[in-house]
């Protein structure tokens, strides 16, 4: 089963208040193992960025004057998502937001039944208990020290792990990506997701046989 996990960084709380995208970051994953496909894009919001958002991210109004709007890929990012559940940590604010871009463009809306809150997991698997992906990664004991600004692609890294845990699986040991650079480690050799299963010789076989055989009849009453 193909999923995405998802966070987008924005220029502040609130749509109400005008707010727009600044990046998207995707990672796919199939059967909870990230895949080589990751959607990443710095947007140009068309408005500026406030200060406390800045302070969130970083980006500035002229990092972001120069990168391209949300309607020129938005059929990129809807291709992408298409068909696969998303998984996003506090999903009204994110969801909340790609709707709304969605809407000013003419598009539909992502429907709320293909999306998993991981919010509503560790509530619901925590309850009293810190829950904000930074008090997750501590509780999983997931690296989180690359996370020094909230990073879409970070963000998503992290999430993935959170994620495995959240749900009971054993997470994959590897590194999503090996910097920001959005360059994904796909060795298999990286892999370790599966334990090994060892196949026995026709002479371990044997002596095991014999060996049953033996004491077998030694307690046999």
């Amino acid at each position: 089963m193909k999923e995405i996990v998802l966070d987008t960084e924005t220029t502040g709380l609130s749509i109400r208040d005008g707010h727009r995208i600044v990046e998207i970051g995707c990672i796919e994953l199939d059967n909870l193992v990230p895949t080589k496909n990751i959607f990443h894009i710095y947007l140009n919001p068309e408005r500026k960025v406030s200060q406390k958002a800045f302070q969130v991210h970083g980006y500035s109004d002229d990092f972001l004057s120069t990168k391209q709007k949300f309607v020129e890929i938005a059929d990129d990012f809807i291709k992408f998502i298409k068909d696969k559940k998303i998984i996003i940590h506090n999903a009204e604010f994110d969801i909340g937001h790609l709707n709304n871009e969605l809407s000013l463009i003419g598009k539909p809306k992502i429907n709320n039944s293909n999306v998993i809150d991981t919010l509503e997991l560790a509530r619901n698997k925590f309850p009293g208990s810190g829950i904000s992906l930074d008090a997750l990664c501590k509780r999983f004991r997931i690296d989180n020290s690359k996370r020094e600004k909230h990073t879409a692609l970070i963000d998503c890294e992290l999430l993935t792990k959170v994620y495995i845990n959240l749900i009971d699986q054993r997470e994959p040991t590897l590194n999503l990506v090996d910097d920001i650079t959005n360059r994904p480690l796909t060795s298999e050799s990286q892999l370790d997701y599966f334990k090994k299963v060892i196949i026995p010789s026709e002479e371990e076989l044997l002596n095991h046989k014999n060996f049953l055989k033996k004491n077998l009849k030694k307690n046999h009453f």
